[in-house]
């Protein structure tokens, strides 16, 4: 058997769910048949967290490009706020800043950092807004 017909033939034996389920047993496993649950001695590598962490920004910079025409005239911090904020809240939920966006996209930041300080978000995660809005801020 290949490798590559060893892992196919591993996804129909384990199965494949794409999000956190409890197996047969109880434990915490995801994908294939991985186990992430802390009681078993599962979870990720560093290395794993990272490769997840640099394509979840990649899909979220592919969704900010789309939905802003603007968004190459950004600096890298403010994009890296905007792309902070998809993170955490999700693409949909940043869209829903209208007044936000519209003051960054006619490059009133000042402003724009005071409308994000406004928000049930900055409320929720202050500390993380503030910072964020130093971002919009100060370019």
């Amino acid at each position: 058997m290949t490798d590559s017909e060893f892992i196919e033939w591993l996804k129909k034996e384990e199965g494949v769910i794409p999000y956190a389920y409890q197996d047969h047993l109880g434990f915490w496993t995801i994908g294939a048949g991985r186990l992430i649950d802390k009681r078993r001695g599962g979870g990720l590598s560093p290395d794993e967290i990272d490769y997840l962490l640099r394509n979840d920004v990649s899909r979220f910079v592919a969704g900010l490009e789309k939905a802003l025409p603007w968004w190459s005239e950004l600096s890298g911090n403010r994009k890296a706020a905007l792309t902070a904020m998809a993170f955490q809240m999700g693409l949909k939920n940043l869209l829903s800043f209208k007044k936000t966006l519209s003051l960054i996209k006619d490059k009133k930041y000042n402003a724009a950092a005071d409308q994000m300080l406004t928000s049930l978000w900055a409320k929720q995660t202050p500390a993380r807004a503030k910072r964020t809005a130093e971002l919009i801020r100060n370019g």
